[in-house]
């Protein structure tokens, strides 16, 4: 497939695979430092998917629809709308202002897009507009990184506007807003736009009053037919929080809801859970006690968990999150303890002493800013059991015999 030799790919076999001295590797490498990256179960590497590519003759991702990080001068296709009263900045990344995609690592790279918000009128506002887009699905996630440096009051409008049934892309449709919170660090948003025919998303940016003093930052736009997660969770300053929280002892998340209602959390535990495995992040997830629970179906079985740790990749189709999942079953889990933050009952933890190595969180871009996202679902998995083919009961007529 004329593809070079892949370390990374999730085909290949560990150090020690195979061995009968649990000390003697089978398998070493030439170059030392890729005896810690082979048979990594993250996901597929880069190779592995262009190697299944050119296999199947695929030339084209069936999910992506778009995905921009700002780095070249036509700023993928987007438009400036030409009605507003101010204008998104292609910026390069500064001390001051550090880009997402390099975090600031590169000189004379690393740009985004920026609204100054520090000038002008209370409400003066700056639309971005994507290129058109002809999706195939009904469901899309839009997942992007912002920044407000400014006012609390600040806004930060997602809108799409859609074909008006004459072929022109004209209806316009409020999204999602965000609002400035005083946190001027970068954080992640997933929306979801339930777009069935030709599109464009817009981003507004709109002064909240005159006191600002700051800007709204974005980058590292990916746009995909898939569905977000229920549950989104950045951990800020992780490192430092390795250093410092015991083994055993655990952060945990607010309660998210799933679509059908289900509260769940997550649990993460940056030593790991037992003191056997102090080099592992241990993840686990459990359920809250919610608005619903009078009406929801307990126990909550035949539901996929599925956690991942985001790799922040700004290219998604090099991504190599790790992703793991557990089906639950019939059987209660233990007595729900009361919390305080949430006040709420949380069940007892399910999930990985293992999730993921210390190690790998360090080799790609789990931790790009200091930070770790967790992303999870609750997913109900019934109408697979219910799919069956029924049994049709046959009754069989004997012929009458002739007189």
């Amino acid at each position: 497939l004329n593809t070079p030799y892949d370390y990374e790919s999730i085909m290949h076999y560990r150090p020690f695979s195979f061995n009968k001295n649990n000390s003697i590797p089978t398998i070493t490498t030439a170059i030392p430092y890729f005896n810690e990256v082979i048979g990594q179960r993250l996901d597929l590497s880069e190779v592995d998917i262009t190697r299944l590519n050119r296999m199947y003759d695929c030339d084209n991702t069936l999910t992506l629809l778009d995905q921009c990080s700002f780095e070249l001068i036509n700023i993928c296709g987007m438009i400036q709308n030409e009605e507003d009263n101010a204008n998104w900045v292609q910026t390069l990344s500064s001390p001051v202002d550090t880009d997402h995609t390099l975090a600031g690592r590169c000189r004379d790279s690393g740009y985004f897009m920026k609204f100054d918000t520090s000038l002008g009128d209370a409400g003066k506002s700056a639309l971005l507009e994507s290129r058109i887009l002809y999706p195939k699905r009904d469901e899309q996630c839009l997942q992007f990184f912002y920044k407000m440096t400014g006012g609390p009051g600040d806004k930060l409008v997602i809108w799409i506007r859609t074909d008006d049934g004459t072929g022109t892309v004209h209806s316009v449709e409020k999204i999602h807003t965000i609002i400035g919170d005083g946190d001027d660090t970068w954080k992640i948003a997933q929306v979801t736009l339930k777009v069935t025919k030709k599109f464009r998303y817009l981003f507004q940016g709109i002064r909240g009053s005159s006191a600002s003093s700051g800007s709204i930052l974005i980058d590292d736009i990916t746009l995909t037919e898939t569905i977000c997660p229920s549950a989104v969770w950045q951990i800020h300053n992780f490192t430092s929080i390795l250093a410092t929280v015991p083994i055993g002892s655990a952060l945990r998340s607010i309660c998210f809801y799933n679509p059908e209602g289900y509260s769940f959390g997550i649990s993460v535990y940056p030593n790991g859970r037992h003191s056997d495995y102090p080099d592992y992040v241990g993840m686990t997830l459990h359920l809250c006690s919610g608005e619903n629970d009078a009406v929801m179906e307990w126990p909550a079985q035949n539901r996929q968990a599925t956690i991942v740790v985001m790799d922040q990749e700004p290219d998604v189709k090099l991504r190599m999150s790790s992703t793991r999942s557990f089906t639950t079953g019939r059987k209660r889990s233990e007595p729900e303890l009361w919390d305080d933050s949430c006040k709420c009952f949380r069940s007892q933890d399910f999930g990985w002493s293992t999730f993921i190595s210390h190690s790998h969180l360090h080799r790609r871009n789990f931790l790009k800013n200091n930070d770790l996202i967790v992303t999870a679902d609750f997913s109900d998995l019934t109408h697979l059991i219910k799919t069956e083919v029924p049994e049709i009961m046959c009754v069989t007529v004997a012929p009458r015999q002739q007189q």
